[in-house]
């Protein structure tokens, strides 16, 4: 969905792009959604791919440490929509909850935790584990505290979600996990209240945002508002 138009960033006259929000997820840095952004620029989107500090700060001061650059961005195309990876569709919710452009367009989040993480369950109070994920790993607990239900909010924009289904720790899967995962993150629990649509493809939360399949239906949604239906009956490894 199209807001005001900014004026063009190109010739005179001419309408700016439609741009994209990269957030990349915990403990992670812009260059691991690399291969995404490349798609994204290829298919005609401008993008910005986004650094933030995941482990240094909580949910909604990390919310408050992007909104300035994502500001600028959103300022310079015609629609902005938002692709996420693990934490950063949580991140996104907290900012959107915040600071929503006037010109949001459709986001996409691959592998979110939105119902938190058994994983994080089981080692947030661990001295090791906040050393490496921070305040805001410790906020992925399947039952949040009410401040992180408020700092999230609802989800009211269009909002596709990519799950997976595989795993390259399959004894943490088996012991900690219940049901299909990802390694990270259930199936079940990337879902969200609001969601226009949901699939799962069969690749793992670390290598999800290079799948090729992934990258194809992360572009459709943006196109259409909806994934294709083939991929719900995709059985292809990753």
């Amino acid at each position: 969905m199209d807001g005001p138009e900014p004026p063009a960033s190109g010739t005179a006259g001419d309408p700016a792009p439609e741009g994209v929000l990269l957030l990349h997820g915990l403990a992670r840095r812009a260059a691991s959604l690399a291969r995404l952004e490349r798609a994204v620029r290829a298919a005609g989107f401008a993008a910005l791919n986004l650094d933030y500090p995941s482990r240094k700060a909580d949910l909604a001061d990390l919310a408050g440490i992007i909104g300035p650059p994502v500001a600028a961005f959103a300022a310079r195309v015609r629609t902005l929509h938002v692709v996420t990876h693990s934490m950063g569709g949580l991140l996104a919710r907290a900012w959107l909850r915040e600071d929503r452009p006037a010109n949001l367009g459709r986001v996409v989040m691959l592998g979110p935790p939105n119902g938190g993480s058994e994983v994080a369950d089981r080692l947030h109070t661990l001295r090791a584990y906040r050393r490496v994920f921070g305040p805001a790993g410790a906020q992925l607990t399947t039952k949040p505290d009410e401040s992180l239900r408020n700092c999230l909010g609802p989800v009211d924009f269009p909002l596709g979600i990519i799950a997976g289904d595989r795993t390259l720790y399959p004894l943490e899967s088996w012991l900690m996990l219940p049901g299909p995962d990802d390694g990270r993150v259930t199936v079940a629990r990337t879902r969200v209240a609001g969601m226009a649509d949901h699939i799962t493809l069969p690749t793992s939360h670390g290598l999800m945002m290079r799948n090729p399949s992934v990258i194809a239906e992360t572009l459709r949604f943006l196109r259409t508002g909806g994934f294709s239906p083939s991929a719900r009956g995709d059985t292809r490894r990753a």
